[in-house]
């Protein structure tokens, strides 16, 4: 039986607010960005689950469903598909965190209608200011403008400034990924059956960028290992970054390669590692590795 959004938000809510004081910035996202669980407690994020569907059967991202087991049942044959946050959840997780001012940062709306259902429930609620934001991005990207935002907020810093500071990184995130199979592109219709088999006789690696909220093709490899290089060497090219982290999807093997890669340039303390969650999961499947960062102020 699903749960009402009260229910959701108080879930979600507790027992992080009685750390806050009620001027002190809040800030919301969601499942698709990715942000380990550690990292968001730390931090004080909310981190508002989108929905995972086998058949008829729903899972709360990140609650009610592991990645784990996410992937099991992903190689297994069965094609998940989402759904986006409702308005009524959001709401209910606004007011539960007011008089609080609030930064909401979400997957990019070209992606998932979660965005314009913060947007329609940041309307709704008088109780409290609240500024969503598109982050025309997924997984960390997004998570990376979350996290910019909350050590701003425990800064003391005011909405206006946690605003400013996310608005200002938008334009200068940077995620390139290569997927390790085509396949679970082909299930999820996003290419066809022909291109799907044609690379994977011929052992294709595509990379995959991500611009203004548009998932492109970059370029295509013709080995995993080389993809990995060319990864660093894409990074290098993007440099500098002002934040760095090495996104993977059960693939530790290849994200330490990559991380090993770009130590050569960042501290390895410096660079963050995040597994993808079944959101992108859905569309890219096991063992893709990626690298999610925000470029200088200069890049």
């Amino acid at each position: 039986m699903r749960a009402s959004a009260a229910t959701v938000a108080s879930r979600l809510r507790s027992p992080l607010n009685r750390r806050f004081t009620t001027e002190q910035v809040r800030i919301v996202t969601d499942s698709t960005a990715d942000i380990p669980e550690e990292l968001a407690r730390e931090l004080g994020i909310v981190v508002v689950p989108l929905r995972i569907n086998f058949g008829n059967q729903t899972y709360r991202d990140g609650i009610e469903i592991s990645k784990a087991e996410f992937y099991r049942r992903l190689k297994n044959g069965e094609q998940p598909t989402t759904t986006a946050v409702t308005a009524a959840e959001f709401e209910a997780i606004y007011r539960g965190l007011a008089p609080a001012p609030i930064v909401s940062v979400h997957v990019s709306s070209t992606m998932s209608a979660t965005y314009g259902a913060a947007v329609l429930a940041s309307r709704s609620v008088t109780e409290t200011r609240v500024i969503p934001f598109d982050s025309h991005s997924v997984t960390f990207c997004t998570g990376w403008l979350a996290v910019v935002a909350a050590r701003a907020a425990q800064s003391g810093a005011t909405v206006d400034e946690v605003a400013r500071l996310v608005e200002e990184r938008i334009p200068r995130l940077r995620l390139v990924a290569v997927l390790s199979t085509l396949e679970y592109a082909r299930r999820g219709g996003r290419i066809g059956g022909a291109s799907a088999f044609l690379g994977s006789l011929l052992n294709i690696k595509p990379l995959i960028t991500v611009r203004d909220g548009q998932v492109l093709a970059l370029e295509k490899v013709r080995t995993f290992g080389r993809a990995v290089q060319r990864l660093a060497e894409i990074a290098e090219e993007m440099a500098p970054f002002e934040y760095l982290a090495v996104a993977h999807a059960q693939n530790e093997e290849a994200a330490l390669g990559l991380t090993n890669l770009l130590s050569t340039r960042y501290p390895r303390e410096q660079i963050l590692t995040v597994d993808l969650g079944p959101t992108m999961g859905t569309h890219t499947g096991p063992g893709v590795i990626a690298f999610c960062g925000v470029a200088g102020a200069g890049g």
